[in-house]
């Protein structure tokens, strides 16, 4: 039976019999994994601290016909105590796993997992608001998706401007001429915000308000909805801002 190794973060784990564990694997070159995880359930385990969910991990699998085993696990990113400390952090990152588990249903990614390990990583270290760092990496998975929103021009006809009405559906800002009745509008530093955090441009996202963060939060989680068909079911639990747990 041929064996492989790869580095991998996990992104949902489910209980099998008394003491083994199915995981859920994005790795960085295998795509998407699914593997059976032998003991982890015992106090005794050695490896299964680090093969719980935001864990990241160097791995060695056995390929087998429907799942892969696990044979060995060294952590490279221990990320899942700190970001499960915090309320926000944790529904965030959960919203984002499962984006990356929906995203990669099909083949994986190189750009999809540095992804995900960037955004878990800054999570877990506290480094931007969380529902900043998840608004941020949802517009940026779609993107290497295929689905890059458009904040600059129109998403219709392409033309630049200060645009503020917002058609997910269309893909993002469209003209006066492009926007059908009744299309929601925002005001331009919501906009701003949505450009910054597709960027990457953190000095601009962290100067944003309460109010403006809010907005640009409804507007992805829209616009995430909308191209994965069904609902995040982890969305709706996500701390966002100015809320408590």
């Amino acid at each position: 039976m041929p064996t492989y190794r790869d580095e991998a973060v996990v992104l949902r784990t489910h209980k099998l019999g008394e003491a083994d564990r199915i995981v859920t694997l994005l790795t960085r070159g295998h795509g998407k994994v699914r593997a059976v995880a032998k003991g982890v359930r015992r106090t005794a385990s050695k490896f299964g601290a680090r093969l719980e969910p935001f864990m990241v991990a160097d791995v060695q699998l056995y390929e087998g016909r429907s799942l892969d085993i696990v044979t060995q696990a060294e952590s490279l990113g221990s990320y899942g105590a700190d970001i499960a400390a915090d309320y926000a952090s944790y529904t965030s990152a959960n919203a984002m796993v499962e984006t990356a588990d929906r995203l990669t249903e099909a083949e994986g990614s190189s750009q999809q997992y540095l992804l995900l390990i960037g955004a878990l990583r800054s999570l877990s270290r506290g480094e931007h608001e969380a529902s900043l760092t998840l608004d941020s990496y949802l517009l940026r998975a779609l993107s290497l998706a295929g689905w890059a929103p458009s904040f600059d021009t129109c998403s219709r006809c392409g033309t630049a401007g200060e645009h503020t009405a917002i058609v997910v559906q269309l893909g993002g800002v469209v003209c006066s001429d492009c926007a059908p009745p009744g299309a929601p509008r925002v005001g331009r530093e919501v906009i701003d915000l949505l450009s910054a955090l597709l960027r990457g441009d953190w000095t601009v996202a962290d100067a944003t308000d309460a109010s403006t963060r809010s907005k640009a939060s409804g507007v992805v989680a829209a616009y995430t909805q909308w191209h994965l068909e069904r609902g995040l079911r982890s969305l709706p639990y996500v701390a966002r801002t100015g809320e408590s747990a």
